[in-house]
């Protein structure tokens, strides 16, 4: 059904020519070409580290499949090389509507405000954004793409692990450092570590349909409960782009997937919708609530990141979203770790801060299946009451859960110093930088986010003018706001954003989280800082 599917050959490498018993070593082998797996080798790639990248299918576009992408996620492409193009290609919204049958509850906006490079969210099909992906890695000798490459055995070693790969030319083996397991919800590198899921997986199902279409919606997230053409059951309309409409339909927990999946079937639902039958199928599949994670993402010296790590229901966008915070979260430590900048004790911070956000992002997803598909009769009387006051009680329309959007994820880990100063706002040791406009002496206008791109693969110090401007350690880059530095607030945007006063400075991780900030900072204040958040203390 799907008209986007690019195949791409198999080529025979010269790793596969050496002796079994030698194999070729290489640093790092990420296992899985979906968006994770790209990211997070295009990331260690631009941080200095070759990479060999398997992947043991040969083509992408197979359905629609993630089109949600949050704005944390945009700027982690945008420092990856394509976060422009998948802005320009996809649909660009904020703007989400609840309702409860033919009346509105409630609309929200998740950026109100002016002054950030990236938008809130975009909608673009998945086999987009991972051909964006695929051509970036194309522009990166470091990378070694090998497709249909299926790691089919796994054997760790005290410095190294050593993996069998099969291919259509016969089985060969390769021995890497460490390797980065993003091969999905079914991923095999998970069975070979003797690893599984523990979670819940919820009995409804929901129906996806992707059809293409010329309509009037507005481009934004429209969320039903109990739609007069869906009744008792929930309903989400989006747009994406090509003319292309992402429906998604509340089934019964007794459907027959097989039955129901059938387009002559899909068919008549889809219509009772629209109102109309003019549109074609782009893709249709059928899917259960699973909210599971692993134990531990970090197992010696395999690394599980993305949906082979855990796994969330798709309302809220924290699938993709959450994959991609598990990839910028995971490249810049282990190129540090690789390149001996840091020890292997770094690699656990990555277990601990992301299974934290994996449990809250498990929380949300489960809150939200329990609110859309109540499992017990009082569950169901709580929604209903809940649902028939939010028409005129704001408490109630709080307590309506139609999916809460992925946010980024703060950490509250050893990597980060605690203030010792009074703040009033701005982002927490542990919170992820905000964006802001700022300006150069010679007008061009810019972002903060440019000037962090621009600073390197490495820490670096946001200040604001007023205090000193020796305080950087070597191999932080410096980021200067105020009159007279290389960066302009003329807005006050960034000021504000940020709390500062004369001096205030934040100190931020490679992947653009803050390590500490201090309202007097001191070289020795820094350094403290910059070792904690690199494990070298």
């Amino acid at each position: 059904m799907s008209k986007h599917v690019t195949q791409f050959g198999y080529r025979r490498h010269p790793d596969q020519d050496r002796a079994p018993r030698a194999g070729a070593h290489h640093p790092v082998v990420v296992v899985g070409a979906g968006p994770i797996g790209l990211s997070l080798a295009i990331d260690l790639a631009q941080r200095g580290q070759a990479v060999v990248l398997l992947d043991d299918a040969d083509r992408i576009g197979e359905g629609s499949r993630a089109i949600c992408f949050s704005k944390r996620s945009l700027e982690y492409w945008d420092r990856l090389g394509v976060g422009r193009r998948m802005v320009e290609k996809g649909v660009v919204w904020s703007v989400g509507r609840i309702f409860h049958g033919d009346n509105q509850l409630y609309q929200f906006n998740l950026l109100p405000e002016q002054g950030h490079k990236m938008p809130a969210f975009i909608n673009l099909q998945q086999y987009y954004a991972e051909s964006y992906l695929v051509d970036r890695v194309g522009d990166l000798p470091a990378i070694d793409l090998r497709w249909r490459n299926r790691v089919a055995a796994l054997e760790q070693r005290n410095d190294h692990v050593v993996l069998t790969v099969e291919t259509p030319d016969g089985p060969y083996r390769l021995t890497a450092g460490y390797v980065a397991a993003c091969d999905g919800a079914r991923s095999t590198l998970r069975g070979l570590v003797g690893a599984d899921f523990q979670g819940q997986v919820f009995e409804d199902q929901f129906l996806i349909a992707d059809v293409k279409m010329t309509a009037e919606f507005p481009t934004e997230r429209w969320f039903w409960f109990d739609p007069p053409f869906h009744a008792g059951r929930s309903a989400l309309l989006h747009r994406q782009p090509d003319n292309v409409w992402r429906i998604d339909l509340q089934l019964s927990p007794d459907t027959d997937a097989t039955i129901e999946r059938r387009p002559e079937n899909v068919r008549p639902r889809i219509a009772r919708m629209l109102g109309h039958d003019q549109f074609d199928f782009e893709w249709i599949s059928i899917y259960r609530f699973q909210c599971r994670r692993m134990a531990r993402f970090v197992h010696d010296r395999v690394i599980f990141a993305g949906d082979s790590a855990h796994q969330v229901s798709p309302f809220g966008a924290r699938g993709a979203n959450s994959g991609l915070e598990d990839a910028e979260n995971l490249a810049w430590k282990l190129a540090r770790v690789i390149a001996g900048q840091s020890p292997a004790a770094l690699l656990e911070s990555y277990h601990i801060e992301r299974s934290l956000a994996a449990d809250e992002n498990i929380r949300e997803s489960t809150r939200s299946t329990d609110f859309m598909a109540p499992a017990t009769r009082q569950e169901a009387r709580l929604r209903q009451a809940v649902l028939a006051l939010a028409e005129d009680t704001d408490f109630a329309k709080r307590m309506v859960n139609g999916g809460r959007l992925s946010v980024p994820s703060v950490y509250d880990t050893p990597l980060s110093t605690p203030d010792r100063e009074s703040w009033a706002g701005g982002p927490c040791p542990g919170a992820s930088m905000v964006d802001a406009p700022l300006q150069r002496p010679d007008g061009v206008g810019l972002y903060l986010s440019d000037a962090f791109i621009a600073a390197g693969k490495t820490f670096a110090l946001l200040q604001f003018a007023g205090g000193p401007s020796d305080v950087a350690p070597a191999g932080v880059e410096s980021i200067r706001i105020g009159d007279g530095e290389a960066l302009r607030d003329s807005t006050g945007a960034a000021a504000a954003r940020y709390d500062a006063q004369a001096g205030s400075a934040y100190l931020l991780r490679p992947d653009s989280y803050v390590a500490a900030r201090l309202r007097d900072p001191t070289r020795a204040g820094i350094e403290a800082a910059l070792k904690r958040a690199s494990a070298s203390s």
